[in-house]
């Protein structure tokens, strides 16, 4: 044959050969830029807009579009009549722009909306407040006096209850007056119906009062913040600089010092209820029981290593513990505490036994029964159907990779799971416990919630994301990979692993290690993350991203999670060092490779990791870390590490401040300046100690944003624009 036909042939197979390639390649490739995860969100999910359970329990309400709120049948999902809707008033003086939120009175002939919402921290905010009484079909603010906060209704549905610069106040609706009935409120000073700043950061509410059942008494807390260390934070964006000071009390020093009281509404009166005479504790629930006239509240002790149930006469204030519990490291408080609609007993979740579970006792503080019971942990106590005496929870009882909606009766018998897809399941019930809506996800689907009824039978699907779906399907998105190895200790950590799409078992690839690690917590689940939209864009350009869950984390029992406590950071660092050794083991893990990030507590083990684990991790980044556990609150800090003054080796040994000479590798820190959670001056410290060592970093901040870094509409896409640039040119 012609040398030069041969040469042709040989040629146009090699050709051909390499289109095929890059045809196959093209074909598996994820298709994800960082636009689409951090500008435009082309792979945000849709939510489910909240639905509100009317008391007939057959029949719900959702807000729609922020103007109308109408209602619909469960069991149908059809419309059945709009209940208010703003383009439909009149008054042109009164209409606010937007409904932002909304709640019914107990009888639901009036409805209580916000509008114009004013953030100020984490879960508080001031808004401007409307009622819509829906028989007059009449609209009128609630006041004009300036924005308020936390308005409810009383259970009459004749008053509304609202917190207004740190004083609580009453409108009658009948009256249309406005009654004061604290005085001393002052910012910084004294806050009246709502927590102080770090009440409401670790012990996770917002409102500090309660309405009793029959309407006759308001039990409020009051916090006496005179004596808490101010922080100050500059704010710019004029010509000289404000600044913003309030109260943060750091680990070791005064906290507000809280107490409760109860309004009589037909006295005037106002009692205060006994809570004995220690002052430096903790108060972080108050609940009415069903018994008339009785409050209940939890004491907790500074080191949050005993709690007390107490129950107090309202008209008197005398207080009587009937629930003790101790611990030898540290009791969380969570949302699990319910009383019976009789008045006889209460539920209450404990880990008391090394795993948590709920327990059945009666008003006098007889145990009554165990109800769950097994090596794995109740995650909520969902609610308990008197009539059928069952009570319902979520747990990690399949796997702690998972969560599971479970029914077991009150006796501990016919427990039933009533979730039945692997997975993470998320329900809220209807009123009756007739329905449920679960928000089912998992690592490779995204967020899809369906009506079921009480015994688990779907009904109908609500939200089902299909059009992500199919965008997932069209980029070529990887799977999560779960996995687990052995510490050199011999305990099992739990991992996720997201490969390149075209990965190719005989290349080695770099590692970037995604880690948070803090106390209970949980990145390695079966459920959809965001984040990972992002790491998709990250394996798209040839990187493998994993997770792993350090000892400290949730879901394995007490002696799992609590083995970190008074040396906070220190297991957590040894084991995501592990981790990293352990990757660079893999045949297709470049282990000189391999970088981390996280973000808060996760910045902070990343920073501690870069120093303790020097030459095993190439870089690593942080945004908003801490730096040095006596810079953070006090609540959060002592309850893992407890007082500075008692535990100064646990809190200094482990400060990445003090390990900056060890670092070995690039580092980029990031944070913004107005951040009221982890202060800027974690950033800066650390800084400074960098600098004493002579250790080269890079700094990203950013002017006014908070914790989670997201001022303005660019300023996610900016944060993670230079995050992933500082990877693809170290890593």
């Amino acid at each position: 044959m012609n040398n030069k036909l041969i040469k042709y042939k040989h040629m146009k197979r090699i050709i051909g050969s390499i289109i095929f390639i890059l045809f196959v390649v093209n074909g598996i490739t994820q298709q994800v830029s960082l636009e689409d995860t951090w500008l435009t969100f082309k792979f945000y999910t849709s939510g489910l807009d909240e639905l509100t359970s009317m008391k007939d329990g057959e029949n719900y309400t959702q807000l729609l579009s922020g103007d109308s709120i109408v209602k619909f049948s469960y069991k149908t999902g059809k419309k059945i009549m709009c209940l208010f809707s703003l383009s439909q008033i009149q008054q042109s003086d009164t209409i606010p722009s937007k409904i932002v939120d909304y709640v019914f009175s107990d009888n639901e002939t009036k409805i209580l909306f916000s509008c114009d919402k004013e953030k100020i921290y984490r879960h508080s905010y001031k808004a401007n407040y409307f009622v819509w009484d829906i028989a007059q079909k009449k609209l009128f603010p609630l006041s004009k006096k300036g924005k308020q906060q936390l308005a409810i209704f009383s259970p009459d549905g004749n008053k509304v209850t609202y917190v207004r610069d740190n004083n609580i106040f009453i409108m009658d609706l009948i009256k249309n007056t406005e009654n004061q009935i604290t005085n001393d409120g002052k910012f910084n000073f004294i806050i009246n119906g709502a927590p102080d700043w770090v009440y409401e950061e670790e012990f996770s509410f917002s409102s500090a009062f309660a309405w009793s059942p029959d309407g006759k008494y308001l039990a409020y807390m009051r916090f006496d913040e005179t004596n808490v260390k101010e922080y100050n934070m500059i704010m710019y964006g004029t010509l000289y600089p404000t600044e913003y000071k309030y109260k943060y009390p750091k680990a070791g020093e005064t906290n507000s010092i809280v107490s409760l009281h109860v309004y009589n509404v037909m006295s005037g009166k106002t009692i205060t209820v006994d809570c004995g005479k220690e002052t430096d504790q903790y108060i972080p629930r108050l609940i009415w029981t069903k018994t008339l006239g009785v409050l209940s509240f939890i004491r907790m002790n500074r080191l949050q290593n005993k709690l007390e149930l107490f129950v107090a006469d309202a008209e008197t204030g005398i207080s009587l513990v009937i629930y003790t519990e101790e611990n030898n490291t540290y009791i969380e408080i969570t949302d699990n505490l319910s009383f019976t609609d009789d008045g006889k007993y209460f539920f209450i979740t404990s880990d008391k036994n090394n795993y948590n579970h709920i327990y059945m006792y009666d008003m006098h503080g007889n145990l009554v029964n165990q109800i769950t019971d097994g090596n794995w942990d109740v995650d909520a106590f969902k609610g308990y159907n008197p009539t059928q005496k069952v009570v319902y929870y979520t747990s990690s009882e399949a796997s702690p990779l998972q969560r599971n909606l479970y029914s077991i009766g009150i006796d501990g018998k016919n427990k039933k799971r009533l979730t039945l897809k692997d997975g993470t399941n998320e329900v809220s019930f209807n009123s009756g416990f007739k329905y449920f809506i679960n928000n089912y996800s998992n690592a490779v689907t995204p967020d899809y919630y369906t009506l079921y009824d009480i015994n688990g039978k779907q009904i109908r699907i609500l939200e089902a994301n299909l059009d992500l779906q199919q965008k997932i399907k069209d980029s070529k998105f990887s799977n999560k990979d779960f996995f687990t190895f052995n510490t050199s200790d011999g305990v099992e950590i739990n991992g996720w692993m997201l490969k390149p799409a075209d990965f190719n078992p005989n290349k080695k690839y770099p590692v970037l290690m995604s880690v948070y690690g803090g106390p209970g917590s949980q990145e390695v689940l079966d459920k959809w993350d965001y984040y990972q939209v992002w790491y998709q864009h990250l394996a798209s350009k040839g990187y493998i991203v994993v997770s792993t869950d350090n000892r400290g984390t949730g879901a394995r029992g007490a002696e799992f999670k609590k083995c970190t406590y008074m040396k906070l950071g220190n297991i957590e660092t040894l084991d995501q060092i592990e981790a990293a050794k352990y990757l660079g083991t893999l045949t297709y893990v470049d282990a000189g490779r391999i970088g981390i990030w996280g973000w808060s507590f996760g910045g902070y083990l990343s920073t501690l990791c870069l120093e303790k684990g020097a030459g095993i991790f190439k870089m690593a980044i942080a945004v908003a870390p801490v730096t040095n556990w006596r810079y953070y609150d006090s609540i959060y800090t002592e309850r893992y590490n407890g007082l500075p003054q008692d535990n100064s080796d646990g809190y200094d040994d482990n400060s990445p401040i003090n390990h900056t000479i060890k670092i070995k590798g690039k580092y980029l820190i990031c944070h913004g300046t107005a951040d009221d959670n982890v202060h800027f001056q974690n950033s800066m410290e650390l800084i400074a100690k960098l600098v004493d060592s002579n250790k080269q970093f890079e700094m990203q901040f950013y002017p006014n944003s908070n914790h989670g870094i997201y001022t303005g509409p660019n300023t996610r896409y900016h944060l993670f624009l230079r995050i992933t640039n500082f990877i693809t040119e170290n890593l």
